[in-house]
């Protein structure tokens, strides 16, 4: 690792008689700006696998605990409800605290969640573990996010975009390699990710704070939602394929490893992970691959492989047949992260600079509320229902249902995508807008949300940070929907 000499500005010369000051003059080591840019992209991927992590070994906890999927669900539901708190609450504190002092107090947090997790003896710790590991996380993604917008505007877009789902996929299928080959099952995985977080902290206390201090930290914790006239009507139409998204990626992320139990009759960890890393895989590549693809387009093709990857899903399902099973997880995961790419662009062009955050905050509420809701809803289902395959086929049914409503939408809302009127969105292909219509892709996160067992995070995961900060600048950072997980 290479390091820099920081001097404070306080510290630097001021004049001739300065050139025999004591050799004592405070001198620190500073991260480089690009090993800085990386140590930042880590934290979101690290943050996002941690959140997907647990999902592997929700099956070694019901077995050991004995407890249902219900539960399954509500330890996943909690986790999505906190992130949203976070993200609405402290999500744009670090535009005036800075950005490191919020990520050292998410990292610390992180660190103790880890323990908790590798500790837990029952429900309750996980539940505990799930509520502060959503919390630092969603105070996380935006202080990361708009600090590699700081350092980096064109690969900070682009990190946003990708290192969220990223996070997730590799969480979920590391977390089942762990689990299913070596020692300590629900230990091993949360000690490394317990080491990569600390080694993450010292990292950040050798940054340089790459934003100044702004005053009103108080009144940032406000949230702030708002849908302007000019908006309501595109955000109707989007709000279907807001929820079938996410209510897709809480489905694998809670319920996956059952779901690949049913299909393929074996409840290995690797395979239970795989399901959950192609899902997020799939919608990541969607995300480079459509990133200049107009918004509408991307909607009708997200949309679209959400109906055609969740059908055939279905149908795998029921002739439990792995490989169609695999390859409508693929294809669904396709229309995940093109679905959300694209509702969010046709969405947020429209809002002027002083709305997109309020904006900003409608969409996060509806991701992440369609992200442990309906899990939650499943799992009673599969419990005092008809049983997990008839619940799957009523769930898959219902994403199908709300994708065609937004397919339907997207023809009553008319022919002209909003980026080709005048006025709004010449500079979102190619300009100075460009972060904007590439950057909430990346709540495929988050994915979890940014995330989650996982975000996206979506996965995607998220900043309202830099949608408050940089509207009027031309750049946006929603680092996370991850979706989370």
């Amino acid at each position: 690792m290479v390091f820099t000499q920081h001097h404070d500005i306080q510290d630097r010369p001021a004049g001739p008689l300065a050139v025999n000051a004591p050799v004592q003059r405070a001198r620190r080591l500073r991260l480089p700006t690009t090993a800085a840019f990386y140590l930042l992209a880590s934290i979101v991927v690290s943050f996002l696998a941690g959140s997907s992590a647990p999902t592997p070994l929700y099956r070694v906890y019901q077995s050991e605990w004995g407890f249902s999927p219900m539960t399954i669900t509500i330890v996943f539901g909690v986790y999505a409800v906190a992130v949203l708190a976070a993200l609405l609450t402290v999500g744009t504190l670090s535009d005036h605290v800075g950005r490191r002092p919020v990520l050292l107090v998410a990292l610390v947090l992180q660190a103790a969640v880890m323990v908790i997790f590798a500790t837990a003896g029952g429900v309750p710790a996980l539940l505990v573990a799930r509520v502060v590991q959503g919390l630092s996380t969603g105070a996380a993604v935006g202080a990361v996010g708009a600090g590699m917008l700081d350092l980096d505007k064109a690969k900070g877009t682009m990190a946003n975009a990708v290192a969220p789902v990223t996070g997730t996929a590799t969480g979920a299928l590391v977390s089942g390699l762990l689990v299913q080959f070596l020692p300590a099952p629900t230990h091993l995985v949360y000690l490394v990710l317990l080491g990569i977080f600390i080694l993450q902290a010292l990292g950040v206390a050798l940054m340089s704070e790459t934003s100044t201090s702004e005053a009103g930290a108080l009144a940032s914790l406000r949230p702030e939602v708002r849908v302007p006239p000019a908006v309501r009507r595109p955000l109707l139409v989007a709000i279907p394929a807001l929820v079938a998204v996410w209510a897709l990626g809480g489905f694998y992320a809670s319920l996956g490893p059952d779901l690949v139990r049913q299909v393929v009759g074996s409840s290995s960890p690797v395979l239970g992970g795989l399901a959950l890393f192609v899902l997020a895989a799939c919608g990541a590549l969607a995300v480079l691959f459509f990133r200049a693809t107009p918004p509408r387009t991307v909607m009708f093709i997200g949309t679209l492989g959400l109906v055609v990857g969740v059908g055939l899903t279905l149908l795998a399902v029921a002739l439990t047949s792995a490989v169609p099973f695999f390859i409508g997880t693929a294809v669904g995961g396709v229309g995940f992260g093109a679905g959300f790419q694209g509702a969010i662009r046709t969405v947020l062009p429209l809002a002027a600079p002083h709305e997109r955050s309020g904006v900003l905050s409608t969409v996060w509420i509806v991701s992440y509320l369609a992200l442990g809701l309906p899990a939650i809803v499943a799992g009673f289902l599969v419990v005092h229902g008809g049983g997990f395959l008839s619940t799957t086929r009523q769930y898959g049914v219902a994403v199908i249902v709300l994708a065609v409503l937004a397919l339907a939408g997207l023809a009553w809302s008319g022919s002209t995508p909003a980026d080709e009127r005048p006025g709004i969105g010449r500079s979102v292909a190619g300009g100075e807008h460009h972060a904007e219509a590439a950057l909430p892709s990346s709540m495929c996160s988050k994915a979890g949300p940014v995330h989650s067992s996982g975000a996206t995070s979506i996965h995607t995961r998220t900043s309202l940070v830099s949608a408050k900060r940089s509207v009027g600048s031309g750049s946006m950072a929603i680092g996370d929907v991850t979706a989370p997980t």
